[in-house]
């Protein structure tokens, strides 16, 4: 990886973990811990040493604070975490659009409470209507808990946006789905608050917890069976004049075409994140919280040696990405004739990278 390229850098310390067991998630299950606040006040400040310290030869000088890596604000002190995480960082807090759908739904004060520091849009996720979303949540009453927080976003005048993951198990739900965004007059009542009812389909991401539902992803012949209506305003969410996604055929063809360029698959982040999990594993936000993306533990290792494992790319993940040939991976996993769609090449080459990695760790 080339050296750090900004001053900032983000640390997301997982205090709480998660109410869900999503099937689609890309950051793999909790450790499972219960962390505290002088947790994060321990962590963050093993990085503070660092920035401020001899060992720092990186560009990076600010750090931003997250007591979160899954559930924002799931911790019942959510809004003394929220102060710490101010007190810490020299920028952010960084909310990212994203609330505790859980405590939207169990927390009469909260939706009042995350108006006031941001954001002023919510993106919620669904997969279908209630037995199918419950069953992607693994939590029966997750699909009630996302209308109740719907509600409660609309009252106290924030705008929220819904992300609907695009599967087999959803197509039959589709038209009983939009019938209920008209029920429910969505588009009426966020346009009242000046804005825009965004409802968009995302198809998973290969990787993490959705490895195991690849035999879900849609092909080709399914999207006939979007309605217009759904595929309208998912174009509009993207800024886009057709659909984005390609099938693997297309997608192996392109690869084999423009040959090798390195790295691929996962993209450089804007802003840059070491999550810390709650057995304190340390993970970057450029790739996945596989084994293969592991940099080291923050209870055994150096900050300065889990920086220096993501500049030097020795994990096998980082390593994979720069070293072994895209059309190798291509040539390998591919297939030629392959109907499913994916979002991108890049996409397609991170479920590529887990396959390899899985391959050489065996």
């Amino acid at each position: 990886m080339p050296p750090f390229r900004g001053q900032e850098l983000g640390v997301a310390v997982d205090l709480r973990g998660c109410p869900n067991r999503c099937r689609h998630c890309g950051l793999g299950d909790p450790a499972g811990a219960k962390l505290s606040a002088n947790d994060l006040r321990w962590a963050v400040g093993r990085f503070r040493e660092f920035v401020t310290g001899p060992e720092n030869t990186t560009p990076i000088r600010q750090l931003a604070v997250s007591s979160w890596g899954y559930e924002p604000d799931y911790d019942d002190g959510y809004r003394n975490l929220h102060a710490i995480e101010k007190e810490l960082g020299d920028t952010g807090p960084y909310r990212y659009e994203l609330l505790s759908i859980w405590r939207l739904a169990r927390d009469a004060s909260y939706a009042a409470w995350a108006k006031e520091v941001g954001p002023d849009t919510c993106q919620l996720t669904l997969f279908g209507m209630e037995e199918v979303t419950d069953w992607f949540y693994r939590r029966k009453g997750a699909f009630q808990d996302a209308l109740t927080a719907t509600e409660r976003l609309l009252e106290i005048g924030m705008k929220p946006r819904w992300q609907l993951f695009f599967t087999t198990r959803l197509i039959p739900d589709l038209p009983d789905f939009l019938d209920m965004v008209d029920r429910l007059r969505l588009r009426d009542r966020v346009a009242a608050l000046g804005g825009r009812f965004d409802l968009f389909l995302h198809t998973p991401g290969p990787f993490g917890r959705a490895m195991d539902i690849e035999a879900l992803r849609p092909a080709l012949c399914h999207l006939e069976a979007l309605p217009a209506k759904i595929v309208e305003t998912t174009m509009a969410h993207f800024g886009e004049s057709k659909l984005r996604w390609r099938t693997e055929a297309q997608l192996v063809s392109e690869i084999t075409r423009d040959g090798d360029v390195f790295p691929y698959a996962y993209s450089y982040p804007e802003r840059f994140w070491m999550f810390v999990k709650s057995n304190w594993d340390v993970f970057s936000n450029l790739g996945a919280c596989d084994e293969w993306w592991r940099l080291g533990n923050l209870h055994s290792d150096s900050v300065a040696d889990i920086l220096e494992r993501f500049e030097q790319n020795i994990c096998p993940g980082l390593h994979t990405i720069h070293t072994v040939p895209p059309t190798e991976l291509a040539a390998r996993y591919g297939d030629p004739e392959g109907k499913k769609i994916y979002t991108s090449k890049d996409d397609l080459l991170s479920l590529y990278v887990r396959r390899y990695c899985q391959e050489i760790a065996t």
